[in-house]
């Protein structure tokens, strides 16, 4: 793992030389560098490295030959893992220093090239990645390493690099909050990170205390909350910029992030160590950490706003309980049938208070809010729920863009009848556990003014890695800053 990885501003150190698997056994059209160095020629017409994507090849102390795979399907998505695959072989061998030569294989315009150059960078970045904040004196893994500077022979891969390398900080950021225990990661520090975050990007922030929302009406946040010795809080990060082009001017997008920094379940509570990993339930609010991050490095020329929805579900003599009829911050009333179903508790408040202050033109939250998504979609893809088409297509074309795959699933009038209750007006969760990840947007539905468009991401299953990945390995995965990122800058 590298201290920090920048964009140096020459030529410099090991020279990576990448080529696509049609070269295997051939005399390919070397760059400059690589034709001085009879290695690299004779390690490709050999047979010897066969160029497979991510594949490395030494030659030398002055030389790696870099695998991209087939010319045909070769994808930003491909790229990133071999960008991937590339960073740890770079710091197995402590390489301090990097330069791209033949990056005119990456595409034919500097559009391609720009994005294969930020594939590449985010790979290297996210690849080398490790949660290191609470190594001890017994660890037996290595401390950072001297930081890593990455140098391209052309000036729209250097320009991705330089962009690949802030949207992977964005994701590393999420990947550290959603890794961080519990027993540090409460509400309170999550505030604290929040505020760190904003000054560092110049952004404004504002808490809403458990005080503040129980006066505002947010019985759904304050009732999940409310039985942890660390109250519940709603997090508000505004990015406004110096300039807000023209067509920005009316466009106000707010990121809503379930937070729950640990859910036991409630009396609802979670056993046979169901409960293990559950500090991953706060990984959708870390995704609009890691955004906001993101998008104030960026300087995005838009209005964005993160809202995150903060809070413990604990059990203690004060934890609300199933047969609890709570209010929420629109008035809607709402029979508490299982007190695990507590996500969208907390985002149904913060979505109705967005809804009322923010004039949002439109609002996404993200969520780790049902297993039943992973059972309808696997670890293949998150589901999502939208009420407007435009801003459907904005999602499925940032998640096609950046490799965060989605599925529509439906939202019907007959999903929302189904959350109708005897005793109030609708049930937090139907005890029958049909449609069981869209009771959680048909819930959060009742929430969000009609007109205004609105999405709903549930990464239940896409949050963190059981196994490990090409690209991030195992844990949390950061999963959803890059969808977020990008709909903000085509937005703008």
């Amino acid at each position: 793992m590298y201290k920090n990885i920048s964009l140096s501003s020459k030529a410099q150190g090991l020279i990576l030389v990448p080529i696509h698997s049609e070269t295997a056994g051939k005399s390919p059209r070397w760059p400059k560098s690589a034709r001085a160095h009879d290695g690299c020629q004779n390690a490709v017409s050999a047979g010897t490295f066969m160029a497979e994507a991510g594949a490395t090849f030494t030659v030398g102390t002055t030389h790696m030959l870099v695998g991209l795979g087939p010319v045909e399907g070769f994808s930003t998505d491909r790229m990133r893992t071999v960008g991937a695959k590339v960073g740890r072989a770079l710091d197995k061998i402590s390489s301090s220093a990097i330069a791209i030569d033949n990056s005119a294989s990456w595409g034919s315009d500097a559009d391609a090239k720009r994005a294969m150059g930020g594939a590449f960078a985010e790979g290297i970045s996210l690849g080398t990645w490790r949660f290191d904040a609470l190594d001890g004196t017994a660890t037996k893994r290595e401390a950072r390493k001297a930081p890593l500077t990455l140098w391209a022979d052309d000036a729209a891969v250097r320009d991705g690099f330089a962009h690949g390398l802030i949207i992977a900080d964005g994701v590393n950021t999420a990947r550290r909050i959603g890794a961080t225990p519990p027993n540090i990661a409460n509400p309170a520090w999550i505030a604290a990170e929040s505020k760190k975050i904003a000054r560092d990007g110049k952004m404004k922030v504002r808490v809403i205390d458990y005080a503040q929302a129980r006066k505002l009406g947010m019985g759904g946040l304050t009732s999940v909350g409310q039985g942890s010795a660390i109250k519940p809080c709603i997090v508000v990060i505004e990015w406004t910029p110096r300039k807000i082009s023209a067509r920005n001017k009316s466009d106000h997008l707010v990121l809503v992030g379930k937070t729950v920094t640990y859910d036991t379940g409630g009396y609802s509570l979670k056993v046979n160590n169901g409960m293990k990993g559950m500090k991953y339930d706060k990984c959708g609010g870390a995704a609009v950490m890691g955004a906001m991050q993101t998008i104030a490095a960026l300087k995005v020329p838009m209005r964005v706003t993160g809202i995150l929805a903060v809070a413990e579900n604990m059990v203690s003599n004060d934890s609300y309980r199933p047969d609890d009829i709570i209010k929420l911050h629109n008035g809607i009333t709402v029979e508490v049938t299982n007190t695990d179903a507590e996500g969208r508790l907390v985002l149904a408040d913060a979505l109705s208070w967005a809804c009322d202050t923010m004039k949002p033109s439109a609002i996404v939250d993200i969520a780790t809010l049902t297993g039943g998504v992973g059972v309808a979609l696997g670890h293949f893809c998150a589901g999502y729920f939208c009420n407007q088409p435009n801003l459907a297509k904005q999602v499925e074309d940032s998640a096609t863009s950046t490799g965060e795959l989605v599925w529509r699933l439906p939202l019907w009038p007959a999903h929302q009848e189904f959350m109708r209750s005897q005793h109030a007006d609708i049930l937090n969760s139907n005890p029958l556990r049909a449609a069981h990840p869209i009771q959680g947007a048909a819930f959060l539905s009742y929430f969000v003014k009609p007109e205004i468009p609105w999405a709903h991401l549930d990464i239940a299953a896409m949050a963190t890695a059981e196994s490990a990945n090409e690209v991030t390995g195992g844990g949390p995965t950061g999963w959803g800053v890059r969808l977020l990122v990008d709909m903000v800058e085509q937005r703008s």
